[in-house]
């Protein structure tokens, strides 16, 4: 757990939940945290932490099935427990991970099975979602088992990989598998770069900066537009 404030007297307390896999997620979190903190607000961050270790890349094609195959079917990964602090009172709770197989990850599933009840329940939750590009079932998969849990889901976060589309999954694929597509002579020109851009990461930090203000102001965070083209590349 990571208590950060920005001044003495905060107004707001926002409790971070993420998982990142593949550094994707936190490298959002990080940028949508430096824009929440333009605001008095109290943020406390919590990892969740997979009691077997993820390894990223996976490895071995044979490996990269089994995976596909096993999220597929929203395979849980145990984690360990949350830090007591979690389990406080919050104005927001923002809940980020990747999508995995058009699912929530298997870590957050784990995390909703164990403790939603106790940590959702009539909380105001904000899903933030990084995925290669199909994250809508993700969305209706993670809003509904919220909403079961007690939760209100006001809005979502979705950030996507810019870029077209099959070169965005051969890419992802050959880098789970250990290699570097960006480098390769058929790949190079149509997949420049793994993962989230340094323009995502701008907007997401503009997201924090309109989150964080719509809390202070006391406005409804169902209000705000997070569907720009920066955030979701329709290639």
């Amino acid at each position: 757990m990571h208590p950060m404030s920005v001044n003495t007297a905060p107004s707001k307390r926002i409790l971070i939940i993420q998982y990142s896999f593949s550094a994707q997620t936190r490298k959002l979190v990080r940028s949508m945290m430096e824009g929440l903190e333009e605001y008095p607000v109290s943020l406390f961050r919590e990892r969740l932490r997979p009691i077997t270790e993820q390894h990223f890349p996976i490895g071995t094609i044979p490996k990269i099935v089994k995976k596909m195959v096993v999220t597929m079917f929203r395979q849980r990964v145990p984690i360990h427990p949350l830090s007591p602090q979690c389990f406080e009172d919050y104005d927001l709770i923002i809940l980020a991970g990747p999508t995995w197989s058009y699912n929530p990850s298997g870590p957050v599933l784990s995390l909703l099975d164990r403790d939603g009840e106790r940590l959702f329940r009539d909380q105001t939750v904000l899903p933030v979602i990084s995925c290669r590009g199909f994250w809508r079932t993700h969305w209706w998969g993670i809003r509904s088992l919220l909403r079961k849990l007690g939760a209100t889901v006001p809005n979502r976060v979705v950030f996507n990989h810019p870029t077209k589309e099959p070169w965005c999954t051969i890419g992802v694929f050959l880098k789970l598998a250990g290699k570097i597509p960006e480098r390769m002579p058929l790949m190079r020109k149509h997949y420049k770069t793994y993962g989230h851009t340094r323009s995502q990461m701008a907007e997401a930090r503009r997201f924090g900066e309109m989150i964080g203000r719509a809390l202070i102001q006391g406005d409804g965070l169902e209000e705000l537009d997070f569907r720009t083209k920066l955030a979701i590349f329709e290639g």
